[in-house]
């Protein structure tokens, strides 16, 4: 396994770190390859049922490796489409599609494609000295993996063309008051904020969480009875589930419910 891509294994859940500190944890293919297998084994594992990603040093992620980009070093320009459909799309697609919650916490910048990485998961949380950055004008491109999508659809058309054109670092604070975030901890208390949080998931609903995720995710391109009956239709899977059961049956018994996670 690379050690671009740092693995933790708890009971229930795991926890990714991206590990290119020097490079502010900036992708390169092996880094790509190293988070998407992770990613699948976490993913395909039942015993598994929530996902934390993080990064190392004080950087969380610059986005794409600049240094495989040097237009000196190459006999033509770079096929940007081919890295975007090879790497960062089946990413984006696979963190968006995971029947479990993915929580994401940021422990410092945020760059390009590292900022649309973080903000492609279900659950993120940031240090208040982290920062955001489309930092795609800069090098007369645009923002991709899933960047243009996700800003206007939490942001806004004006915002989102603020952040993508002036390329401006967001604090974290500002992130979470515009709704890009779930919310800015102080530096100190992140990773125990975060790590709780991802415990706490591993041991709730996960059926239930993966019908909650799928539902938000189809809210914006749905019309309002046709999503009516697409909630009674994920309802009645959930009330199928061992989990509703015993949520209900906790409940009369006032105690915390034990949830297996199984549907």
């Amino acid at each position: 396994m690379s050690d671009t891509v740092l693995i933790g294994r708890h009971d229930g859940w795991v926890e990714f770190t991206l590990n290119r500190p020097g490079r502010r944890n900036a992708f390169n293919e092996e880094m790509h390859l190293a988070l998407r297998a992770a990613l699948e084994e976490a993913i395909s594992d039942d015993a598994c049922r929530a996902i934390l990603l993080t990064g190392s040093g004080t950087g969380f992620c610059a986005g794409q490796d600049l240094g495989d980009r040097d237009r000196r070093k190459m006999s033509g320009p770079p096929d940007l489409s081919d890295t975007l459909n090879r790497f960062y799309n089946p990413l984006i697609r696979m963190i968006r599609a995971a029947p479990k919650p993915v929580i994401c916490a940021v422990n410092g910048v945020a760059a390009g494609a590292g900022a649309n990485l973080a903000f492609a998961c279900d659950i993120v949380l940031a240090a208040e000295s982290a920062s955001f950055i489309q930092a795609f004008s800069k090098i007369g491109l645009v923002p991709d993996a899933g960047g243009s999508w996700m800003l206007t659809r939490l942001l806004g058309e004006a915002r989102a063309k603020g952040l993508a054109l002036t390329a401006e670092p967001l604090p974290a604070a500002t992130a979470a008051e515009w709704g890009l975030i779930w919310k800015a901890v102080p530096d100190s208390h992140l990773m125990d904020e975060a790590r709780a949080m991802t415990e706490s998931f591993a041991a709730g609903p996960t059926v239930g969480f993966a019908l909650t995720k799928q539902l938000i995710h189809e809210a914006g391109a749905s019309g309002f009875d046709a999503h009516l009956d697409r909630e009674a239709e994920f309802q009645g899977r959930a009330g199928r589930t061992p989990d509703y059961a015993e949520g209900v049956t906790a409940f009369f018994d006032k105690r915390k419910p034990i949830f297996s996670g199984k549907a």
